[in-house]
C-alpha cells in the first residue's frame, strides 16, 4: 500500500520519531487507552505533488479562525486512536490535514480518514501563535504524566508559581532544562475553545501546561523536544513524591541556590523564539 511517506525521507524521519515517543508514552504509563495527542507541523516537507493532493474526508470545522495557519500541513494523532498502536503503525492511527482558506476548517488528505483528535482546536491554537511569533517550535504534545496530574489535584500547587518552585528545587537539571517552569490552567471541558485560549496564554510564558486533573501541553522544535520537556519536570514530581513519601515535607534548594543556577547558566526569563 502506498503512503504519503513514500520518497519522502525527511517527512519520513518526522513521522519515525512521532512513533518513536508515542512508545515512551506508553511505557511511562502516560497514555492509557486513547490518552494523550500529538499535533507536529510538517509544512516545510510539503511538495507540489502533496499539495495537489485531494482531500479524502469532508471538510471539518475548527471552532476559531486561525489566520497564521492558512494552507499549512499538520499530522494529526487520530481520535480514538491508541499510542501504543501509534508506535507501530503511525499513518494508520493518524492522519495528514491541510487547513483550508477560510483558516476555520481543515480536511485530510492521507494516508486514511483517520479523523484528528477532539483537542485539535488546542493544538491549533498553540500552533497558531507558534507560526505568529515566528517561533521554531514545530510540535505540541499533550499526555498524562502521572505525578504531575497527582500534583494538579492539591490545591496548594495550583496557587501561584508554587508548582513551578518546587519541581525546580527537587533537582539543578530541572531549573536548568525547563527555566520557564509550568503553567496552570484551571479545569475546563476537554477539546473546548475554552480551554485552547487558557493554554495559549499559559504557553507564551512557560515550558509546559498543566490542565488541571487532567494532563500536560508542552511545544517543542519537535515531539522528542516536547516530550524531554514533559519528561524533565515529572521527574522532578516524582523526586518529590519519593521524598515526601518518606515522612517529611523535602527540603529541596533554596531560592539562592536556584538563583545561582539562573545566573551562572544565564537562564532566560522569557520565552525566546
Amino acid at each position: 500500500m502506498s503512503s504519503i511517506l513514500d520518497g519522502r525521507p525527511g517527512l519520513a524521519a518526522v513521522i519515525e520519531q512521532v512513533a518513536e515517543v508515542t512508545g515512551y508514552l506508553w511505557q511511562k504509563g502516560w497514555a492509557e487507552r486513547n490518552g494523550g495527542n500529538i499535533t507536529v507541523n510538517i509544512t516545510e516537507f510539503v511538495d507540489d505533488e502533496i499539495m495537489a493532493m485531494p482531500a479524502i474526508s469532508p471538510v471539518v470545522q475548527i471552532g476559531t479562525t486561525l489566520p497564521h495557519l492558512k494552507g499549512k500541513y499538520f499530522y494529526a494523532k487520530g481520535t480514538g486512536k491508541r499510542m501504543r498502536d501509534l508506535a507501530r503503525f503511525p499513518m494508520q492511527n493518524g492522519a495528514i490535514i491541510r487547513i483550508c482558506e477560510d483558516c476555520a476548517s481543515y480536511e485530510i488528505i492521507a494516508d486514511e480518514p483517520v479523523m484528528p483528535t477532539s483537542e485539535l482546536p488546542s493544538h491549533l491554537a498553540l500552533q497558531n501563535y507558534l507560526i505568529e511569533t515566528g517561533s521554531s517550535y514545530k510540535a505540541t504534545l499533550h499526555t498524562h504524566p502521572i505525578e504531575l496530574v497527582a500534583m494538579s489535584h492539591i490545591q496548594r500547587f495550583l496557587k501561584g508559581d508554587e508548582m513551578t518552585r518546587v519541581l525546580w528545587s527537587m533537582i539543578p537539571e530541572t531549573l536548568a532544562f525547563a527555566p520557564l517552569g509550568i503553567g496552570i490552567v484551571p479545569y475546563s471541558l476537554p477539546g473546548s475553545i475554552a480551554l485552547a485560549e487558557a493554554t495559549l496564554e499559559q504557553i507564551k510564558t512557560h515550558d509546559v501546561v498543566l490542565w488541571e486533573k487532567h494532563g500536560t501541553v508542552a511545544v517543542g522544535t519537535d515531539i522528542m523536544d516536547a516530550f524531554d520537556q514533559t519528561d524533565v519536570l515529572c521527574k522532578a514530581a516524582n523526586i518529590y513524591m519519593c521524598a515526601k513519601s518518606m515522612g517529611s515535607e523535602p527540603d529541596g534548594m533554596t531560592d539562592a541556590e536556584m538563583k545561582e543556577i539562573q545566573d551562572v547558566f544565564k537562564l532566560p526569563k522569557e520565552r525566546p523564539c
